[in-house]
């Protein structure tokens, strides 16, 4: 029994050393490129044409926003302070009662307009990023291809890397070269199709 033991054990030394290296070659080192897409997003030329008119509409909409809060924050107390009491006269309970319904109409079309506009600000954003991304994808494929590289991280994914595998500044140089400005006005979706002429009375 002891002879056997020594023998499988021998024949299992035998083998590891050859296994090794087998084993080793079914796994190619792995090269990886990564690209800080932060930076891309605000300080490639087409990201800073574009957050300047953003900035500009964002602006303009917060003035927007405060002009009419404070209109109707006035109209508001104004209308407030006008009610009229519970034995005033009907005609002067019903001009208020119009004024209120008015107010309340006025207030409804300033929330809609606010959101109007904000929602086509966040699509230009997003239109903007969009148009970004379309143009940096094949560019960062061909700096994989060029690097050997067979995988591209983002930056903010990664805990530490070397900064030789930081390809952000190949890829914004040749990003303003092919994209130097975008667009922040998206297209216009397509209309609804008009519903059916109603069939004649017969």
């Amino acid at each position: 029994m002891k002879k056997s033991l020594i023998a499988l054990a021998l024949a299992s030394a035998a083998v590891l050393p050859m296994a090794a290296p087998a084993f080793a070659q079914t796994l190619p080192a792995t090269v990886v490129i990564v690209v800080d897409l932060d930076s891309i997003y605000s300080n490639s030329a087409a990201a800073k044409g574009a957050t300047t008119d953003l900035r500009a509409r964002d602006e303009a909409l917060r003035a927007r926003a405060t002009q009419l809060q404070s209109t109707l924050g006035a109209e508001q107390q104004q209308l407030l302070q006008g009610r009229p009491a519970e034995n005033a006269p009907a005609a002067t309970k019903t001009a208020w009662e119009t004024r209120a319904r008015d107010f309340q109409t006025r207030q409804q079309q300033a929330g809609q307009e606010l959101e109007k506009r904000q929602a086509d600000l966040q699509a230009a954003r997003q239109f903007v990023l969009k148009q970004i991304n379309d143009a940096m994808q094949p560019i960062i494929t061909t700096v994989m291809r060029e690097r050997g590289a067979s995988v591209a991280i983002a930056k903010g994914a990664t805990l530490d890397n070397s900064a030789s595998l930081d390809m952000t500044a190949d890829v914004m140089a040749r990003l303003d070269k092919a994209l130097p400005r975008v667009s922040t006005t998206p297209p216009a979706t397509a209309a609804a199709p008009a519903a059916p002429a109603a069939a004649p009375p017969r």
